[in-house]
């Protein structure tokens, strides 16, 4: 598994009008070939009447499925261009279909390239981008007393708060650097006086926005 990696963040769609064709950008997340191919046909089937559905995903640790589809546009003038902006905003298990709604007005092939490639980048602006990071769960658990303090202390930290749990006790699941496991109890030991238990969870990648 990658200890880090950029995808987006919601699945969205966004239109823009060049020269009267309007194109609707559909971007989605897919971990799989499949899934891709999967969202890439309910579009075309949503949109069956467009002029066309050109599409291109890019999927895997080293970027080694990637495919691009001008959809009975000039080659090399849709798809590719789609598959070129997700490699240039460097992310990982992304799909992009542009829906192109022909206004009757020829763009030609250099026109075409910029239209779906600005197609592609607006809609990736709108669904946002996320940087998701690897990280251990560690769960806290700590008196009802402790609460306030620990959840300020936790938020002016480098420390994100996955979930807080209320029984018992108070179960706060908190996501840290595999590396900094025994600096984050050690400060936690610290804040409460020794009186925090702690339960080492799994990994899970954290998701964090993307300023572009």
């Amino acid at each position: 598994m990658l200890l880090y990696y950029k995808t987006v963040k919601i699945n969205r769609e966004n239109e823009i009008t060049i020269q009267k064709s309007r194109f609707i950008a559909h971007v989605s997340r897919a971990e799989t070939a499949e899934e891709a191919i999967a969202f890439i046909e309910k579009i075309k089937k949503a949109h069956k009447d467009a002029t066309h559905n050109c599409s291109a995903y890019l999927i895997g640790e080293h970027d080694n499925i990637q495919k691009a589809n001008d959809d009975g546009e000039p080659s090399g003038t849709a798809g590719l261009p789609i598959l070129e902006v997700i490699k240039k905003r460097e992310l990982k298990n992304t799909v992009i279909v542009v829906t192109r709604y022909f206004g009757g007005i020829k763009l030609g092939a250099g026109g075409l390239i910029r239209a779906y490639g600005k197609a592609a980048s607006e809609g990736l602006n709108a669904a946002g981008i996320v940087e998701r990071r690897l990280m251990k769960v560690v769960t806290a658990s700590i008196d009802y007393t402790w609460l306030g303090k620990i959840e300020n202390e936790l938020h002016a930290s480098v420390y994100e708060i996955k979930e807080i749990r209320y029984g018992e006790h108070v179960d706060v699941d908190v996501f840290v650097e595999e590396e900094h496991v025994q600096t984050f109890h050690d400060w936690m030991i610290d804040l409460t006086n020794g009186q925090a238990d702690f339960t080492e969870g799994g990994v899970l990648y954290m998701e964090k926005n993307v300023e572009f």
